[in-house]
């Protein structure tokens, strides 16, 4: 398993995909594409794990709607706003995830004659 290099306890949220209208060209923003993002949070989950309680853990469906709305709302230029943008939003949601990493997979990037298998921007923010 990738270390994502943030830390042991965590929780991965692996190939959430959604349409989003994010690049700089027009065709981008008006057709629209596919974006793979895969998010990991570091916590402490030794309670949770003891309690077996949601209440000591992160609810990962809201890290999800979080992801989805920023994925599929207002476009950005750059894929690395999105992920800057994903991941601020993610610590600031919740308060006991003291890292997160973001990778943002735009498949099937044309550059010319050429088509990559995927671009993609990964980050790490920590409190």
């Amino acid at each position: 398993m990738h270390d994502w290099g943030i830390g042991h306890d965590r929780i991965i949220l692996s190939g959430m995909q959604f349409i989003g209208y994010h690049g700089t060209r027009p065709e981008e923003n008006r057709l629209g594409q596919r974006f793979v993002v895969d998010v990991a949070v570091q916590l402490d989950l030794r309670e949770a794990g003891l309690s077996d309680e949601l209440s000591q853990t992160v609810d990962y469906s809201q890290i999800h709607d979080r992801v989805r709305d920023i994925v599929c709302g207002p476009p950005f230029k750059l894929t690395e706003a999105v992920a800057e943008r994903i991941a601020t939003a993610i610590l600031q949601d919740h308060p006991s995830i003291v890292a997160v990493a973001v990778r943002v997979t735009k498949p099937g990037v044309r550059l010319g004659e050429t088509i990559l298998a995927g671009s993609v921007v990964e980050i790490v923010r920590r409190r």
